[in-house]
C-alpha cells in the first residue's frame, strides 16, 4: 500500500504528548517518538508493522520511521518527541537500525519505569526552572535505558523505507551543505531520479522544499537558544543569502525569522510571568489562608 507521507519538523528539543487519541496521519520526522499507554487501547504502525497497544505498552518510533496511529475506542497517553543527539551515548543504536518490534508489553506498568515516565513528564512547564534540559535529559536517558535493552534492534531493511530512511539521514545530517539530487546520487548510490521521486511520492515534498524545511526547523532553535543575529543563523543552516533564508522561513513558518524570535520570546515571558504570579499566590495561600491546609 503506498501512502501518503507528511514530513514534521521540530524546533523543540523534547515535546510532549499526552490526551486520548494520536494522529491518522502517516508521518516521519528526524526525532524519536515515544507514546506511553496509560488506559485503553490502540494501534500502532511503524513502517509496515502493525502494533496492537494495550494499557502499559510502550511504542518507540526511531528517527526518520514512518508512523502512524488508530484509536477506536477511549484511551490515555502520554508521549514524548526526543532529537536523538540529547542522547549521545545512545545516538549509534537510533541512527543504524530499527527495532525488530518498535513496542514493549507491559513496560510502563512498572513501577521503576512509570516513575521515570511521570517524573519527565511532570517537567513539562517548568521552563524556568534553571536546569532544566539537565534535567529532563537525566530523566530521558533513564528511561531509555531501561527500555533499549528489551528491544531487538536489527539492521535496516532493503526497499523504498531503507531508500527513505538513508535519504532523510544523509540530509538531516548534511542540511547546512550545499545538497543536491546529484550530490545524494554520489554520495548514496541511488539515481537522483529516483530520489527525487521517493520524497515527492512519500513524503508530498519537492527536493529544495524537503532541504529547506530542515534548515528553517533548525534555524527555530537557534532563534530560540542563541544570540546569533537572523543573518548569522541563515549562514549556519546553510541558506546562501539572508534574503533566502527570509523567504523559505516565512513560506514554512508564516512569519519571518525577526517575527518569529519575537513572538516566542514574549510567549516565554509572558509564561514566566505567569508562574511567577502562581507561585506567589500558592505561597499567600499556604501562609494566610485558614482554610489551606500547612503543609
Amino acid at each position: 500500500m503506498s501512502l501518503n507521507v507528511k514530513y514534521e519538523y521540530k524546533s523543540q528539543d523534547i515535546a510532549f504528548l499526552a490526551g486520548n487519541s494520536l494522529s491518522p496521519l502517516p508521518h516521519l520526522h528526524r526525532d524519536l517518538e515515544m507514546i506511553c499507554i496509560l488506559e485503553g487501547e490502540a494501534v500502532a504502525y511503524a513502517d509496515s508493522t502493525r502494533c496492537e497497544l494495550h494499557a502499559g505498552d510502550v511504542f518507540l518510533s526511531f528517527p526518520n520511521q514512518i508512523h502512524y496511529y488508530e484509536t477506536h475506542t477511549p484511551m490515555k497517553h502520554v508521549g514524548f518527541i526526543f532529537k536523538p543527539d540529547l542522547l549521545p551515548e545512545m545516538m549509534e543504536t537510533f541512527t543504524m537500525g530499527l527495532p525488530q518490534q518498535p513496542f514493549i508489553r507491559g513496560v510502563a506498568s512498572e513501577p521503576q519505569v512509570r516513575v521515570l515516565i511521570d517524573a519527565l513528564f511532570e517537567t513539562h512547564g517548568r521552563e524556568n526552572y534553571p536546569h532544566l534540559s539537565e534535567l529532563r535529559r537525566g530523566y530521558l536517558l533513564a528511561l531509555c535505558a531501561e527500555l533499549l535493552p528489551r528491544m531487538t534492534v536489527v539492521k535496516l531493511p532493503v526497499g523504498d523505507s531503507a531508500s527513505l530512511r538513508a535519504i532523510v539521514s544523509f540530509c538531516s545530517r548534511n542540511y547546512s551543505e550545499n545538497l543536491s539530487l546529484s550530490l545524494l546520487e554520489e554520495k548514496l548510490h541511488l539515481n537522483k531520479f529516483y530520489i527525487s521521486h521517493l520524497i515527492s511520492g512519500k513524503l508530498g515534498l519537492r527536493f529544495n522544499d524537503y532541504v529547506n524545511s530542515l534548515r528553517v526547523s533548525e534555524a527555530c532553535r537557534y532563534l530560540l537558544n542563541s544570540d546569533h543575529s537572523i543573518t548569522e543563523i541563515g549562514s549556519l543552516v546553510g541558506f546562501n543569502t539572508p534574503r533566502t533564508f527570509n523567504r523559505a522561513f516565512i513560506k514554512q513558518m508564516g512569519v519571518s525569522p525577526t517575527e518569529y524570535r519575537k513572538q516566542r520570546q514574549n510567549e516565554l515571558t509572558v509564561h514566566a510571568a505567569r508562574m511567577e504570579t502562581d507561585a506567589a499566590v500558592e505561597v499567600a495561600c499556604v501562609s494566610d489562608c485558614d482554610e489551606c491546609p500547612v503543609i
